[in-house]
């Protein structure tokens, strides 16, 4: 019979509670991990079952929740790893590219869509632009040491940034070409975060099993003068990334 000694807490069972199965098979697994590294083969489903007396459905539990936590990475076909630790982002103003760098690891970017378009009200609202105003849209996913990491849309009022559809298809940085070429120095933005689940689409993508929580990200940037710059959605795989956050006390 598996046996596990946890700190106590409101989704944790109590003396009182029968544990659920899947539930020490899962910690027996969390003690296994730590003094595994990362990229190793854990045993299948059919040994672990075996090995704990318990149900294949009870050993599928437990793997689903530490691959939502990120401490299990699933390959089709190939099997169940060790995962990288996740990369801790801070909630700051700068770039994926610089947030990247700074954790030692190499960006790269893919674009999948780039459009110009009719800026619908809130989006219009959003960028301090009328309504139907052409804005540019610009659909990336994000890697780091070749991982796809997340989705990230960008829009951008064109009245604004005369001929920057040009210029990013050549290939430059976009946060480089406002800067260089249009003269903005991003000064705030309010960021919100929530969660989501990945569509199909998205999961493909990002190279996840479709319904895995997300963290979704909006971002309302604004130039030192106060004028919105850009509005962007991200959403991030949430068994891989996680954010940091400095709070400060209020100043009495």
């Amino acid at each position: 019979m598996l046996e596990a000694s946890v700190p106590g807490g409101a989704d944790m069972p109590t003396k009182n509670q029968r544990e659920p199965k899947y539930w020490g098979l899962k910690q027996h697994l969390l003690d296994m991990l730590r003094s595994m590294p990362a990229g190793s083969s854990i045993p299948t489903e059919r040994a672990l079952a075996a090995e704990f007396d318990v149900s294949r459905t009870t050993v599928r539990q437990a793997l689903a929740e530490l691959t939502v936590e990120g401490r299990l990475l699933r390959v089709q076909g190939k099997g169940t790893f060790a995962a990288q630790p996740k990369v801790a982002q801070r909630l700051q103003l700068s770039s994926y590219t610089e947030d990247m760098r700074a954790q030692g690891r190499q960006p790269d970017s893919r674009l999948l869509e780039m459009n110009e378009e009719p800026a619908e009200r809130e989006l219009a609202h959003l960028l301090g632009i009328g309504s139907g105003s052409p804005v540019l849209r610009m659909r990336r996913l994000r890697l780091a040491d070749d991982e796809a990491m997340a989705i990230e849309t960008t829009h951008l009022p064109l009245s604004r940034f005369k001929g920057l559809t040009q210029l990013v298809e050549a290939g430059a940085s976009l946060y480089q070409v406002l800067r260089e070429r249009y003269g903005i120095s991003f000064a705030s933005a309010e960021e919100t975060i929530e969660t989501a689940l990945a569509s199909p689409e998205e999961a493909e993508l990002l190279g996840a099993d479709v319904g895995l929580p997300m963290l979704l990200l909006s971002r309302h940037s604004f130039h030192q003068d106060g004028t919105p710059v850009e509005w962007v959605r991200s959403i991030y795989r949430g068994d891989r990334y996680k954010f940091v956050a400095s709070l400060n006390p209020p100043m009495n």
